[in-house]
């Protein structure tokens, strides 16, 4: 989720950019700009920068895993004679799976 501190900036930005004229409503404006802004970003169901980072490596370390398992299984397949043709074993594992 967003943090409170970018909403709070943001909503301040757009409160300065009132026109003078309209100072005394800055206060509502800017409450009301931080709660539109909040239930926009709720709706878009962001994440963080952190967060995704996180989790690109998880998928990274994961797909590694998943062709050394890959590797394993072909080299298990071969030894026991369950290989089909030898150009398959050498495909890259995300070639495998799209088949």
């Amino acid at each position: 989720m967003i943090e409170s501190k970018l909403l709070d900036e943001l909503a301040r930005k757009l409160a300065e950019a009132v026109p003078p004229g309209l100072q005394d409503f800055q206060r509502d404006v800017e409450k009301n700009f931080r709660a539109v802004l909040s239930s926009t970003f709720a709706k878009l169901d962001l994440v963080t920068r952190e967060e995704f980072d996180l989790q690109q490596a998880v998928l990274a370390r994961t797909r590694m895993k998943l062709e050394h398992l890959a590797t394993q299984v072909a080299s298990l397949e071969e030894q026991i004679g369950l290989s089909k043709t030898p150009q398959e074993s050498q495909k890259a594992p995300e070639e495998k799976l799209i088949e």
